[in-house]
């Protein structure tokens, strides 16, 4: 008998850990998806939510995704997903609770390793080392996979959104391209920097207003409010920011032919990618097209290879983009759900 305990995003998941720890205040969620192809990697992320069911939620679409992006980019690795809750909006993790967490970790016996993801860094990730042997991401000598995903992220998302300006716009080059970007941190500032290299026109926009209108100034780009960017007249929407922002309500507003970007769970249910797909919007599946950062982590923790075995394997994600969206074509279907298809069957669930 099949059951989703009462969450609609549990899927089959092999577990879903709960904790805390008084002393420190720590509250984490670390959600397994799959380990059918090796341990479960996925980053933690530090973050408020409006309550616990909220954050559960959250770490069993993404534990699902990171299953689906490690089988999409040919790792021996599952997915899983950490998340501590932050008390309050603004509020900062404490060593304290980073170590509780390493410890949380370690208890999963290597099932599950962490890394980097929103509201963490290289530096607490160390603290988080110091209690679990289990984490990837930290720093490393030059020329060694690992270190911080965001700008090997970046780049693999910026050779995924040239591959769908191509293939959705016929575009040649990104010369004179309209990309309007969604979230300037780390990953969307990096894209932001590559396709400025490539004349391409860019409309930016970030939730730190101020961190946006900045890198405009630095790029000769435009910045505009977070509220108004998905729905600008503009060839291509980059979304690098929180996920869920693909729904029922925002797709009819959109303008761009193509979205292509970085951020995790864009499409708010299933049946978003449909509706992305009846509109002839070019989509690019997000843990296709945003897999650099977990191959250099990945890699990192296998102890397999270098930064130029990094950046092969990042190269080849258009490729896996153009198989994605070939099959698309050949069958009609979406290409978020020809996307999960071939990850389903490369985990053993397909």
């Amino acid at each position: 008998m099949k059951t989703d305990w009462g969450f609609p995003d549990f899927d089959q998941h092999e577990g879903v850990h709960l904790f805390t720890d008084h002393a420190s205040g720590l509250s984490a969620i670390i959600a397994i998806h799959s380990t059918a192809l090796g341990p479960a990697a996925g980053g933690v992320r530090f973050w408020h939510y409006a309550n616990s069911d909220a954050a559960i939620t959250d770490a069993l679409r993404l534990s699902r995704g990171m299953s689906y992006k490690n089988a999409m980019a040919n790792l021996p690795m599952g997915g899983g997903k950490g998340v501590i809750l932050a008390a309050e909006p603004g509020a900062t993790v404490t060593t304290a609770q980073l170590e509780a967490f390493g410890r949380a970790v370690e208890s999963l016996q290597g099932k599950y390793v962490t890394a980097e993801d929103v509201g963490m860094s290289e530096a607490r990730m160390k603290i988080v080392a110091t209690r679990t042997k289990h984490v990837s991401g930290l720093p490393v000598a030059a020329g060694s996979a690992g270190g911080d995903p965001g700008p090997v992220t970046a780049r693999g998302v910026y050779l995924g959104v040239k591959a769908a300006a191509k293939r959705g716009l016929g575009a040649d080059s990104m010369a004179g391209v309209r990309v309007a970007i969604q979230g300037v941190g780390s990953v969307g500032g990096g894209l932001a920097r590559l396709l400025a290299q490539d004349n391409a026109k860019l409309v930016l926009a970030d939730v730190n207003a101020e961190r946006a209108k900045a890198l405009a100034a630095e790029l000769g780009a435009e910045a505009v409010d977070a509220g108004d960017i998905l729905t600008l007249d503009t060839d291509l929407f980059s979304p690098n920011a929180l996920g869920a922002i693909l729904t029922e309500q925002s797709i009819p507003a959109i303008k761009a032919k193509v979205i292509a970007g970085g951020a995790n769970n864009q499409l708010a249910t299933r049946a978003d990618g449909a509706r992305l797909h009846d509109r002839g919007i070019l989509y690019a599946p997000d843990y296709v097209i945003n897999a650099g950062g977990i191959i250099n982590v990945g890699l990192e923790y296998l102890g397999q290879g270098n930064m130029a075995e990094v950046q092969a394997r990042v190269d080849k994600i258009p490729e896996r983009l153009t198989e994605v969206w070939d099959e698309s074509d050949r069958t009609g279907d979406p290409e978020s759900e020809v996307a999960d298809r071939i990850a389903q069957r490369l985990i053993g669930r397909g």
